[in-house]
């Protein structure tokens, strides 16, 4: 039996798999073709086939030679039957032809036995069909068959390298052999590794269909991305349908190739991209005052590209229970929002002993909108609502920065700005709510209607120097107001809608200024303002009201409803300049100089007394102690003042800043710029029209940024008069007293902030990235799940630590004053609170950390809210452990979960939580 061999050695080759001969050669050019090879063994030798000598003077153009069908190649066999000598012809292709070319290539050599037709590839081969690349040490192509085999080689110390890897349409595989038949497009694979989604799968023996779904022998599946994973799911059967669904038969965890006792019937793990429903695996804890309960359990709804709904539960064997629904919306370029509505029953104690029983029914809306400002130019929308119960948070919330946070807003927002035009229009809603003294504000509707300074003398085309008149210029501004102030338990009842107020007031300022002396600026101007009201709070002092027992006497507030107005006007001038100072040092010092900038700015103004008739005497004591007080004390829109003025203000700003020597500068001089202070300063007045207490309270302020580190702020008031035993001002400066002061202080406050932390390589990629997430708008439930992961991330520091930054420490101290005159009680009211914040966390080892999130009362000299955690690093597995030692709320947790997403239901935690109530 003859055998025939082509062997190409040396240098890489890539040529076209379907091999294009015309015909056979005849019988004498295939005998000296095999005298080239000797024993089967291939020669250096290429075999030229015989020619006719003569030729000379004949038609010497090429034309196929007819041969046998038995002798013709399989790979593309051509046609016999031709029309003339010169004519072109179709080859008729032969069943096992493929429809496309395969492109290869070896580094070693490439082996083609013609009669078995077989190719073999030696070294780093590589070969492609349409969008399947297999590449591998070893492989053999089996034309008759179809039939592509790939293998591992060993070295010279009996190791296997060069595994088999196949990427079929981005479905990928990694194997020690392998068998893909490219006719029919299934596949053969042993000993295989490949990755769906976040999961891996790893099987004995797996066989790929022509529908790209996979069966699987002998399996593991995990998340792990290491060759010998810490953990995996054994299952003997497995199916995986690309890009849906990975399907387990009965199936048992193990961990560090130890078999766990944990066993399930059946595993589905979604790889599915993009928007699925389906169920939200609950989680089991235990609550000391609740009971037993599963959490955060219940059902995903994707509604398609704009809408989606998630649907949460919690209930606990005491009988408590708790519903969430969040849905979200957005449409791309236009809006995106989400809103999260929460029912709650917190029971607790044993029903049959009322003394030892209470029960709490809550609930909390939280809305978020926002508007692209391309949609519409010139107009926005947003709107951030956070409100509910004030027990909402005690009994349902237990994260650190909630639990800390005594206070919730809403603001609901509609701005337009005409183009090429002064008006603006804003309208809005706003909500405060203090959860400790169940104080709630709302402010609705508010709008307010801007005109901005127009210039009506001014023409379009100014010739020559402008006229002083040029510079005149008036506004308008109108603003609506509707507020009101209650305790939550009246909300919705009579009581609410008796304290609302509803108020609008317009200002219409006329201005303009002048420069003046080179280097001062004058201003004069003229304002007018009305305000209109629709209550009048009137308040008296009741002698037989009984406030406690021993006490008579208190105050009654009545409310009169109808139209009432008030007005108030003034005219006045400005004068304002800059002035520089600098100190410079000698050449050899470090510090080059100090520049002090001061900005002096004095102005007088004259108002006429038009709102006398809104004030009255109001009454709070047995011994007639009285008060001046306005009809419209809770007027949304303020109140004008009583009383004619003719002022003269003043104040003074200051900037110091300081060139220091710096190595690290680049430029020439080497010099660098530090803010020692970026303002401080003082302003007052004086009222030369008032009949008492013609000089106002002092206002001073400090603030800076030290070194780019520390922050600083602060700011007081300071009374320049003398007050009595009772607190009553007594028209007496204090320098007068015989003291060396500029009056008393009577609020004063202070705020100072740092940070510091190690060096972190991607600090700034990481800050980027959550930039990015939080601007971005998308049109799928993608973006919403990242704005949960963020939410997640700052409610459960312990789960989400970076190990990226060995430690870090965030430090806020505050400390303010105040005395205050309570008119209701006669008395001088002292307040003064003193906090420390602090928060950082310190790796132990680069797998270990520890963080705490906590601060100090100096005035009750005791810890704040303490949440303290722990963390380990276990490469697919993370560790955390929460403590919330001191408080109201006290909590022990550790949890252990994966960190692939797909896995995040997959969690062990236990839980004990404890309240004083």
């Amino acid at each position: 039996m003859r055998q025939i061999y082509l062997v190409f050695a040396g240098i890489l080759i890539v040529i076209p798999f379907i091999i294009t001969a015309v015909a056979t050669p005849a019988p004498d050019a295939y005998e000296s073709f095999n005298k080239s090879f000797t024993d089967g063994v291939p020669k250096d030798t290429v075999p030229i086939p015989k020619t006719d000598s003569s030729s000379k003077g004949k038609d010497t153009t090429l034309r196929p030679v007819t041969a046998p069908a038995e002798e013709v190649t399989d790979s593309v066999p051509v046609s016999t039957d031709y029309t003339g000598t010169d004519s072109m012809f179709v080859p008729k292709l032969s069943k096992d032809s493929l429809d496309a070319p395969i492109t290869y290539k070896a580094k070693d050599s490439i082996v083609l036995v013609v009669p078995d037709k077989r190719f073999y590839f030696y070294g780093t081969a590589n070969t492609k069909y349409k969008k399947t690349t297999l590449s591998a040490e070893r492989m053999n192509y089996t034309q008759s068959t179809g039939i592509m085999e790939a293998t591992t080689a060993q070295d010279t110390a009996g190791k296997p390298y060069g595994r088999p890897q196949l990427d079929d349409n981005g479905q990928a595989f990694d194997s020690d052999t392998l068998r893909y038949n490219i006719t029919t497009q299934r596949a053969k694979i042993y000993n295989t590794r490949s990755q769906y989604g976040e999961g891996f799968v790893a099987s004995q023996q797996t066989k790929r269909e022509p529908d790209n779904s996979i069966f699987g022998f002998r399996n593991g599946y995990t998340t792990c991305n290491l060759d010998t994973p810490h953990f995996q799911f054994r299952a003997k059967k497995i199916k995986v349908i690309p890009d849906k669904l990975v399907i387990s038969g009965p199936a048992n965890l193990e961990i560090e190739g130890v078999p766990t006792p944990l066993f399930i019937p059946f595993a589905i793990f979604p790889i599915t991209h993009g928007q699925q429903s389906g169920i939200l695996v609950p989680g089991y804890v235990v609550n000391a005052q609740k009971g037993m309960g599963l959490e955060n359990g219940g059902y995903y709804i994707g509604l398609g590209d704009n809408f989606d709904l998630t649907l949460r539960g919690e209930v606990y064997s005491y009988g408590s229970w708790s519903l969430t629904a969040s849905p979200t919306y957005r449409k791309r370029y236009h809006y995106n929002g989400g809103m999260t509505l929460s029912f709650a029953n917190t029971r607790f104690g044993d029903p049959s002993v009322k003394t030892e029983f209470s029960r709490s029914r809550d609930f909390r809306v939280m809305w978020n909108h926002s508007m692209d400002s391309k949609a519409r130019p010139g107009v926005t929308f947003g709107a951030s609502v956070n409100f509910g119960t004030s027990s909402y948070n005690k009994f349902n919330v237990y994260d650190y920065s909630s639990r800390v946070n005594n206070n919730l807003g809403s603001s609901i927002s509609f701005s337009k700005t005409w183009q090429g035009k002064p008006f603006n229009f804003t309208s809005s809603l706003t909500h405060s709510q203090n959860l400790t003294t169940r104080d709630v504000n709302i402010s609705f509707p508010s709008a307010t209607f801007t005109m901005n300074t127009i210039y009506p003398f001014q023409p379009k085309e100014v010739v020559g120097r402008a006229k002083w008149y040029h510079k005149l210029g008036i506004g308008y501004n109108g603003t609506l107001q509707n507020s009101v102030t209650f305790k939550d338990s009246v909300f919705g009842k009579s009581k609410m809608f008796d304290a609302l107020q509803s108020g609008m007031k317009h200002a219409i300022p006329i201005s303009f200024s002048i420069p003046v002396f080179k280097n001062f600026t004058f201003s004069p101007s003229i304002s007018y303002s009305e305000y209109w009201f629709t209550k009048k709070t009137i308040r008296t002092f009741n002698r037989n009201k009984r406030v406690s027992i021993d006490s008579l006497g208190g105050i009654d507030t009545t409310y009169q409803s109808g139209f009432f107005s008030a007005r108030q006007a003034s005219a006045g001038v400005s004068l304002s300049t800059a002035l520089y100072g600098m100190y410079q040092f000698g050449k050899d010092s470090k510090i080059k100089a100090i520049r002090h900038v001061m900005r002096p700015t004095i102005s007088a103004s004259l108002a006429p007394d038009l709102a006398k008739n809104a004030y009255y005497d109001l009454y709070y004591t047995r011994d007639s102690q009285k008060v001046r007080q306005s009809y419209f004390t809770s007027s949304s829109v303020g109140v004008p003042s009583e009383g004619r003025s003719g002022s003269i203000s003043f104040g003074i700003d200051n900037n110091l800043e300081m060139k220091v020597f710096s190595k690290k500068d680049t430029s020439a001089n080497k010099e660098k710029k530090i803010k020692l202070l970026d303002g401080f300063g003082i302003n007052g007045s004086y009222n030369f029209l008032a009949d008492s207490f013609q000089l106002s309270n002092f206002n001073i302020y400090a603030r800076t940024n030290l070194f780019d580190k520390l922050n600083i702020t602060a700011g007081g008031t300071i009374d320049p008069y003398v007050v009595n035993a009772r607190g009553n001002r007594i028209e007496k400066y204090v320098w007068q007293d015989g003291k060396f002061s500029i009056g008393r202080l009577t609020s004063a406050n202070i705020a100072l902030s740092t940070s510091f932390q190690s060096s972190d390589k991607k600090s700034k990629q990481k800050e980027q990235e959550i930039q990015n997430i939080e601007n971005e708008q998308s049109n799928d439930a993608a973006f919403q799940a990242q704005q949960r992961q963020l939410q997640a991330v700052r409610k459960n520091p312990g789960e989400y630590v970076d190990f990226d930054i060995p430690w870090k420490l965030d430090l806020s101290y505050s400390l303010t004053y105040s005395k205050n005159i309570i008119p209701d009680s006669g008395g001088v009211v002292k307040t003064i609170t003193q906090y420390l914040a602090f928060n950082g966390d310190f790796s132990l080892t680069p797998k270990w950390k520890i963080g705490v999130n906590s601060g100090y009362n100096f005035i009750d000299n005791k810890l704040a809210y303490t949440n303290v955690y722990i963390s380990r690093d276990l490469h697919c597995w993370q560790m955390s452990i929460n403590l919330i030692p001191i408080g109201t709320y006290r909590q022990f947790s550790i949890t252990i979960s994966p960190k692939s997403g797909i896995l995040r239901d997959l969690r062990l935690n236990r839980s004990r939580t404890f309240y004083d109530l």
